[in-house]
Order: structure tokens, then sequence, then C-alpha cells
């Protein structure tokens, strides 16, 4: 199942359903990942726009596609907060998906940090906290 985005042109999923519960996220550009990516979390997670009702704690499905990399990674996630419909600053109505504490998602995001380098530790507003 694919997850409507608020931006489309930046983070986008791609055509096709996997399975249901899989969300395919796309990012095209490094500066995407970066507004999405949580560096916050000890693990990393990313931020999710989503309209879908979802609750704390609950399981979430990704396959990523990361900026100049052939790879798709699947990253079973969980729920660690989410941001409301009209959410004060104008903030994207969405979810925060955090990585499990495991070598395979420790990996990926290791390649996330990778592709970001020093923009990580920016002033740069994102969409997470």
């Amino acid at each position: 199942m694919s997850e409507p985005l608020d931006r489309p042109s930046q983070l986008a999923p791609s055509g096709g359903a996997l399975r249901p519960g899989v969300i395919q996220l796309v990012f095209k550009e490094k500066g995407a990942l970066y507004a999405a990516y949580i560096s916050v979390f000890a693990d990393g997670g990313l931020f999710l726009p989503t309209t879908r009702d979802y609750k704390l704690g609950e399981d979430v499905y990704l396959l990523l596609a990361l900026p100049d990399d052939p790879g798709r990674y699947p990253v079973a996630g969980k729920v660690a907060w989410i941001t409301p419909a009209n959410a004060p600053g104008g903030r994207t109505q969405g979810i925060g998906v955090k990585f499990p504490s495991d070598e395979k998602t420790k990996g990926i995001k290791h390649k996330i940090e990778e592709i970001l380098g020093t923009s990580i530790s920016s002033s740069k507003p994102t969409q997470t906290v």
C-alpha cells in the first residue's frame, strides 16, 4: 500500500504495492532526506507525511530508496511520534518512525548519515524535532 504524501516532487511513493502495510519511500533529493531524517533517535528514524491515523508504538514497514543509490532498504520501525492535522507552526501532518536497534538497520542509518554528510548538523529547519 502506498501512502499519499504532501510533497510528491521531493518524496514520493513508488508505483505499486509490495504487500499491505509496506510503505515505499523514494528520496530523490538529499534535501528531502535531510528534511525527513530524525537524528535525535539513537538508532535513527524518518518522518513520514501522512493523513492516515496511526497510534504510538504501531509497527510501520518501510521500503526506502535513497538518493543516488540503486538499493532498496526494508525497515520495520515503530511510530514514535505523531504530528496531528493543523499542528502549530504549520508543521506537516505525519508520523515519526523510529528505526529498530539491529545490525541491518544500523547499516541503513549509516548510509543515510553518509549521504547527508555535514548537513546533518545544519540548523536548517526540517519536518522533525
